[in-house]
Parts: C-alpha cells; structure tokens; sequence
C-alpha cells in the first residue's frame, strides 16, 4: 500500500513558519513530506531540512518525495523525543523552525494491517514504531481493568469507560482478544443502543485511548516540549497541530509557561525566582482548518495549530 497522507493545516503552518532561505529546519513527524517539501521549495543550497518519524513506511514514502532536496535534507529513523539528541549528534546546536502534526497518518489509518483501524476485523497492533515490542494486543489483555477504564476514560474521554473496562475484563477471561473485530463487539455491547445509534462509531474513543497509551503520546509530548522549544534560535518559531484536546492543552500549558515562567506570588513587587521568559505564543488562540479544508479532508475537522517564538535575549 502505498503511504498517502494529507497533511493538515499545511498553507497556515508554513506561513506561520517564516521560512528564511538559509535557515535549518525539523520536522519531527516527517509523514509523508507534505509539510517537509513545502519547506525544503523555499530554502536556497546554504538551507538545511531535517526529516525524523517513528515509521518506517514514512521514512520511505519521504525520502521518495524528497529525492529533489536530497543535497539539503537528512532523514532519521526516530521519534521526535530524540530531536534535541539527533540535531546535535550533526553538530547542530540551534535551529530556525520545527513543525510536529500529531495526527496519526492517513496510510497508519487506512493501512488495515497496521491494526489502527475500527473499520476491518485484523490483528490488533497500533504501533507507529513496529520495532516496539509492545501491541495494544499486549494492552487489551494484559492490563488491569482498573488500568483499562483510567486509560480509556482519560485519553478517549468515554463516559461509557467503566462499562468498556468491565467488558473487556470478563472477554478475555474467556479468550485472548486478539482482533480489531473481537474487541469492536466487546465495546459495543457496553454501549447502550440508542447511544451507538445517535454517536460516531462506538469503537473510535476507545481505540484512541489505547493507541495513545501504547505509544506513549502523551507523555512524549509533555517531556519533549521544552527542550524544543530551548533547541530554536532567535526568532525561531515551533508550530504544532494536535487533534484532540489532551494534546491540545499540553500544547497551550508548556507554550504559555515558557513565555511566562515567573513562579513568584502575584502579590510581590519584582520577581524573585530569576525565572525568565523564552519567548512569546504567538497564537492566542489556535489557528482551525477552513471549511473549504474539513469538505476535502474530513479527518482535518479537530485539527488546532499553536505557534510559539523563541526570544533570545
């Protein structure tokens, strides 16, 4: 199958960017290249484009689109947690712009044997890194219901998650759930009818829930802003497109804390703790895909851009 993704939000992230001819420039969830080409078009030869992703088939649908910038562009088999460590194994200390789309792709999606989907009964896998030896099989089995409900109430935020949990929990003491099919019926049967009858697919939360927990979206994110964000060079912007709101307020919270640090009381005077801004947000509130943009592309619809800039004083 070939990797076909569409990238999101694509004409406001790279006008967001301020692409500067010989700047260097990361993405951290290269994808298919969607954004990557669009910014290795402006840079001159002194430019530099560095591509990471977890994915194999990424890397290999990228390096295809990118074979003309091949002279500027390195790739990485990685995740965007060791951007900050692969930068500077190329001697590379500061950089201009860093674009992360945390959507999963279309291909991981549409690709059945990915295991992503609710919409084909195959073998229950959701790795983006398929070098991992964990599978959301492993999750689904292996977890406590406890765990279960907390993860599915939490990262798929499903008022039905204790049910789910419970059902899940009584399944597989019958047998291994071993399928995407096997475990769409389990939550089905948890959800009552005239909900499933009224909502989206029933399955969508709970895959979601257990595809961020397997991959560690979250914790990934939260742990590797930062060092980002200390990574840009003066005036470097990082611009960022989440799809649901955990992603999403992370985002809002580590941007909003780099600009402003101060931990002082807001009854004292002057500032005390030292603690001093890296920056500003520039985007108050998110930049959302157009109209024009959710019709051609429906999986577009939760998409929120945030972008933050670097000051160096």
């Amino acid at each position: 199958m070939e990797f076909n993704h569409k990238s999101v939000l694509l004409e406001e992230t790279i006008e967001q960017l301020k692409v500067k001819p010989n700047g260097i420039y990361v993405d951290g969830t290269l994808g298919g290249a969607g954004h990557a080409a669009r910014v290795c078009e402006q840079l001159f030869a002194m430019g530099r484009f560095i591509g990471i992703d977890q994915d194999r088939a990424a890397i290999a649908a990228a390096e295809d689109r990118l074979r003309p910038y091949r002279d500027i562009t390195t790739i990485i088999h990685s995740n965007y947690c060791s951007m900050v460590l692969e930068v500077n194994k190329l001697g590379i200390r500061q950089v201009d712009g860093i674009v992360l789309d945390l959507g999963v792709s279309s291909y991981q999606l549409d690709n059945a044997q990915r295991g992503f989907t609710y919409r084909e009964d195959v073998p229950l896998d959701m790795r983006m890194d398929q070098r991992q030896a964990q599978t959301a099989k492993d999750i689904v089995n292996g977890y406590s219901e406890n765990d279960l409900y907390r993860i599915i109430r939490d990262y798929g935020e499903d008022r039905f998650a204790k049910n789910i949990a419970k059902h899940i929990a009584r399944a597989r003491q019958e047998n291994t759930i071993e399928t995407t099919g096997q475990l769409i019926e389990i939550i089905k049967a948890a959800i009552p009818m005239k909900v499933r009858a009224a909502g989206g697919h029933p399955a969508k939360k709970t895959f979601q829930a257990i595809r961020i927990e397997l991959n560690q979206e979250l914790e990934v994110l939260r742990e590797s802003l930062d060092g980002m964000i200390d990574l840009l060079g003066d005036q470097g912007r990082i611009c960022i497109i989440t799809f649901h709101s955990l992603e999403d307020r992370i985002v809002k919270t580590i941007f909003r804390r780099n600009e402003n640090p101060c931990t002082c009381p807001p009854d004292f005077p002057v500032c005390v703790c030292g603690k001093q801004s890296k920056g500003k947000v520039v985007t108050r509130k998110p930049i959302l895909p157009n109209e024009e943009e959710i019709c051609a592309n429906k999986r577009s619809k939760s998409a929120k851009l945030r972008v933050f800039e670097r000051k160096i004083e």
